[in-house]
């Protein structure tokens, strides 16, 4: 069966992220083509569940009821230890304490209980965006590493894929997974939330880190250059949080002590102005003002907003991509006045950090710790620049 859209909203929004925080067990909705297609009758469920030893299944029928009476039903089977739910017309669901031990459920085995190093983050769910390489991917295995389910998301879909294949090896942390998206696209933004909600059963850290930059002067930076930078760095985030945000206020209505986060990765050209970079500036300065009213209209269900605005990472392909990086860029644009190579215009940014080196993403990850730790702050813009920014 196929759903309609109304009814895959309701189920990722509403149902999945309500029943993983009444059990505080991670949820899986697998869509693996053998469990859709047993998922076309009861019958069919029932031949699939003998050839699958017998394991035993609530049967409920998605189509027809209420959320409150398909809630109440997923949570009675939870209580039962039964590890398996058929949705008619949804697919399966199966919940347990680990990615092993539900994988082994849908294959009718049963595994020893295994889970990721507990971590400072162990149990988040978090979807990061931009995360294929550079700071994103960096980003990504360090929540990896903290425990953290992750999901992966980004356009370039080889790269995505083989960073999570890369990632799983580097930090023993089977909860990574990759959903290609165009983050100015509401529809592919959509998207990446429900695969993210399908994939682990809800959301706890939105983490807007895709950006792009063009850089050049009023002279030479063309009208489709700077509607690329806006639609990504500004209009992604507030597509990202808009959905990224549905899923929070499902779980806070089911949890109303529990914090979330949503935060953009910014930049210190969204604190002070870039000279010929006035697009990527923009994009980040209006972004803050983003952070700002997103998070007095969220507070209420305690999602915190904030950014974090990181001074230059010189060793990511954004600065040092030998084609398009920002060093590239900058050279060519004639940015650093008597530079005449890469080497100068690098030498020319590290002097002006006056911890005498640019930002890493072990900076960057202790910032964003910090900000999903506490439970004070939100709309905040917090610098992490080497003291090259100061705040007034």
């Amino acid at each position: 069966m196929i759903m309609e859209q109304k009814e895959k909203e309701r189920l990722y929004y509403d149902l999945l992220p309500a029943v993983h925080v009444r059990t505080g067990l991670f949820l899986r909705l697998d869509t693996a083509e053998e469990f859709l297609h047993a998922a076309a009758s009861h019958d069919a469920f029932e031949q699939w569940r003998r050839h699958r030893k017998g394991m035993p299944v609530t049967f409920l029928d998605w189509q027809g009821s209420d959320d409150d009476s398909i809630l109440a039903a997923l949570l009675s089977a939870v209580e039962k230890e039964k590890g398996l739910v058929m949705l008619a017309g949804a697919g399966l669901l199966a919940w347990g304490e680990s990615i092993p031990r539900v994988t082994a459920a849908l294959r009718g085995e049963t595994l020893p209980e295994t889970s990721p190093a507990a971590g400072r983050l162990h149990g988040k769910i978090v979807l990061i965006t931009g995360a294929a390489q550079g700071f994103g991917k960096g980003l990504a295995a360090s929540l990896a590493r903290d425990g953290a389910a992750v999901m992966i998301a980004d356009i370039n879909e080889q790269k995505g894929v083989a960073t999570v294949e890369e990632l799983i090896r580097q930090t023993d942390n089977a909860a990574i997974a990759f959903v290609k998206s165009d983050v100015a696209n509401a529809a592919s933004v959509n998207e990446m939330v429900m695969q993210t909600v399908a994939r682990f059963g809800g959301l706890d850290i939105f983490v807007s880190n895709a950006g792009v930059l063009k850089a050049g002067g009023l002279d030479v930076l063309e009208e489709k250059d700077f509607d690329f930078v806006t639609n990504v760095n500004y209009k992604g985030f507030y597509l990202g949080t808009k959905y990224a945000s549905r899923v929070m206020k499902t779980q806070h209505r089911h949890d109303p002590r529990r914090f979330m986060d949503i935060i953009q990765i910014n930049s210190k050209s969204g604190l002070q102005g870039s000279n010929r970079n006035f697009a990527y500036a923009g994009s980040k300065f209006g972004s803050i003002g983003l952070v700002q009213s997103f998070a007095l209209e969220l507070v209420k269900e305690n999602i915190k907003v904030n950014a974090i605005c990181p001074g230059n990472y010189f060793d990511g392909p954004l600065w040092s991509d030998p084609e398009n990086g920002l060093f590239v860029q900058y050279l060519r644009a004639g940015k650093v006045a008597g530079a005449k190579s890469i080497e100068d215009v690098r030498r020319h940014y590290e002097s002006l950090v006056p911890m005498g080196r640019g930002t890493t993403v072990a900076d960057v990850y202790r910032a964003l710790v910090y900000l999903v730790e506490q439970e004070y702050e939100t709309g905040q813009a917090l610098p992490v620049t080497g003291g090259q920014v100061m705040l007034k």
